[in-house]
């Protein structure tokens, strides 16, 4: 579905994605966003619920991947070395260079992989591109920047769309 902001469902967070239930449609590659997604903006430390996922992904052969925006040095890698997970900073999202990066380095295609992000403009728009089903998360926290509330809200219809289309 290219150029389409529709997610195939919205979750309340990454650990209420089932790896199970990935593994029975195919998922091989979870790539997941960092900022709101994974971990709220700034937090440099994997959450134990977040690190006991991504053990329920392994347990289930699936491979979660670090696809981020972040544009503070260094900020992506240490998440991921943390959660112990491969990585990509400065991703491009939504253009579709970084999601096809990602799946031709960890031997994967768009079939076999999900976005699981927090913004429809570029985690979703840019999956939907790539030819990767994109699973929208609520954002763990909104405070902050003013602009955040503005983005959110005007997704909004975009993620009441979502929440009819689950994808697991």
């Amino acid at each position: 579905m290219p150029f389409s902001p529709i997610p195939r469902g919205v979750y309340e967070s990454v650990c209420r994605i089932d790896p199970d239930r990935l593994a029975a449609r195919g998922v091989r590659l979870v790539l997941a966003d960092l900022d709101n997604t994974l971990a709220p903006y700034g937090e440099e430390e994997p959450d134990p619920a977040v690190a006991a996922w991504k053990e329920g992904l392994e347990r289930a052969g699936i491979t979660l991947y670090l696809l981020s925006n972040s544009r503070r040095p260094g900020r992506a890698q240490r998440f991921a070395q943390r959660l112990g997970i491969p990585y990509q900073g400065r991703a491009g999202k939504p253009k579709k260079k970084g999601y096809l990066l990602a799946m031709e380095r960890m031997g994967c295609a768009p079939e076999e992989t999900v976005m699981v992000g927090d913004q429809i403009f570029t985690d979703t728009l840019g999956a939907n591109n790539a030819g990767v089903a994109p699973l929208l998360v609520e954002p763990i926290r909104l405070s902050g920047n003013p602009g955040r509330y503005l983005r959110y809200a005007a997704e909004t219809p975009f993620r009441l769309l979502g929440r009819g289309r689950p994808f697991v």
